[in-house]
This record gives C-alpha cells, structure tokens and sequence, in this order.
C-alpha cells in the first residue's frame, strides 16, 4: 500500500515537473523559432515557419541602420570589466568582514542588510548627477562603476558565509610560517574560494549583460549603447520595429549567458551548497 501510495506521488510530481518545464521553456523555444521565421512578424497560425532563414541574424550586422555589432563589444567589455573589478570587490569585503574585528564592523554589515533592502532604481537621480558632475555621462566607465560598486552590498554576505566556514587554523598555521594577510589571503583563501567567487563573477557578468535601466539611463549616444537598449530600440521605434530581428538579437543575447553556465554549472552548484553542508 505504501508502495503504492509513493508511486502515485511520485507520478504527479513528474507531472508537475513536465507541465512546469513546458510553460517555462515555450517562451524561449518560440523566440528561437521566430528568429529563422521569414518576414517582421513575431505571430504566426503555425507552430513551425514554413521556411527557416538566417536572414535575420545576417541583417543584424549587415544593415547600416544598426551598430549591432558595436552594441555587442560594447555590453561585453562592460560586463567583463565589471565582472572583474565586482568580484574583486565583493571578495575584499567579504574577507574584511568574515576575518578581521573592528570597531564599525557591526555597523557595516547592518548598512549592507539596510541597502539590500531597497531596490536599485531609487538611487538613479543620485547615480545620474553624480556622473553629471564627473562629466561620466554617456561613457561605458560609468556603468562599470556602478555594477563594480553595487557588486559588494548584494553579493558581500554570500561570499561572507563561504568565508566562515574555512577553519582559521589555515590561516594562523601560515601565519606562523611568516605569511602576511596578503598572502594568505591570495594563497590560501582564493584557491578554497574558487566555487563562490566563480558563482558571483557568473551572477556579476549576467547582471551587466542583460541590464536596461541604468545603461538607458546614463548611456545617452547610439553609438555607446549596449545591446539590451539597442533590442529595445529595434522593437518599440514604429519605423525600424522588426520583431523576428528582435528574436534574433534575443538569441545572440542569451548564447554566451547559456555556454558560461554550462561551463560553470557544478561551480555554481558547489559554491551555492557548500556554505550550507559545511555550516
């Protein structure tokens, strides 16, 4: 009877699973298919085009009234240089805060909790005349330094609880060998870290990938746009709205963000469970 009553479960929640994963996975399996669908429309009676193209993916780069591919170096160097100096950042942090006791230490771990709070948008009036005064507006280093500085207080606390649970015999052991903070902190504590700092470098690197907002906001020149503001662009301006292109740059969007986790998916994995089996 037990037995029984499990398989029945056991069925359901597959059911559950299928019907979840179908709902989910529709979306993108249809931009997929509109980008190969010929014409500017994204709607179709049929499931299936009757004919694939590659025209629209060719035009993306080919047609003069796009900078595409400009648009696409733009967002990569923004987010690789972000991604770099973010993980840098939240790393030093994290470290600070999980090894060394200090008077304000308190104090700035509940300012991260109070900033984690709010969402982001609130300080765009303040980011904007910040980078005014700094003549930064309009250029790819303002968005760096956003992304690099925001990285900290939404990722110091995870890297944190990584951090707590590397027994500080290591440390002390190098210490006692003559090591300083420097070096324990590049020799030993990165190399242990790897799976958290390479699940936050992910998490910083897709943030400044599909990000909108702010690049909308302080990225004023066509030429200096990324590539999410140029999607958007192609799709609501009534003259050049061509929404089978549009799919097309959704999918060129989403190729690097699927082959990084892919490559990065048991790095990922460890780094978000190991603070919870080691705690």
């Amino acid at each position: 009877m037990k037995n029984t009553s499990t398989r029945i479960k056991l069925f359901f929640s597959y059911v559950l699973l299928v019907v979840i994963s179908v709902i989910c996975l529709y979306p993108a399996v249809w931009i997929i298919i509109s980008s190969f669908r010929p014409g500017g429309a994204m709607y179709s009676p049929t499931f299936l085009p009757d004919r694939f193209t590659m025209e629209h993916y060719t035009s993306l780069f080919n047609d003069k009234s796009f900078v595409f591919g400009r648009w696409y170096m733009n967002t990569l160097k923004i987010a690789v240089y972000s991604t770099i100096f973010g993980t840098l950042g939240t790393t030093i942090v994290a470290y600070v805060l999980s090894r060394f006791r200090f008077k304000a230490r308190r104090t700035t771990m509940s300012t991260i909790l109070v900033l984690n709070m709010f969402p982001s948008f609130m300080s765009l009036v303040a980011v904007f005349l910040l980078f005014y005064q700094f003549e930064l507006l309009d250029t790819h280093l303002a968005l760096i330094i956003v992304y690099s500085c925001g990285a900290p207080v939404g990722g110091a606390f995870i890297v944190k609880g990584f951090f707590d649970t590397i027994p500080r015999s290591l440390e002390e052991s190098a210490r006692i060998d003559g090591a300083s903070h420097l070096k324990v902190f590049s020799r030993i504590m990165l190399p242990l870290c790897k799976p958290i700092l390479i699940y936050m470098s992910v998490t910083i690197f897709v943030g400044a990938w599909v990000d909108f907002v702010l690049a909308r906001f302080l990225l004023r020149s066509r030429e200096q746009w990324t590539v999410a503001v140029g999607l958007w662009d192609l799709a609501t301006n009534f003259r050049t709205a061509n929404f089978t292109m549009f799919a097309a740059g959704c999918v060129l969007v989403a190729v690097p963000i699927t082959i990084l986790f892919m490559m990065m998916q048991r790095f990922i994995v460890e780094g978000l469970t190991s603070g919870a089996n080691k705690g």
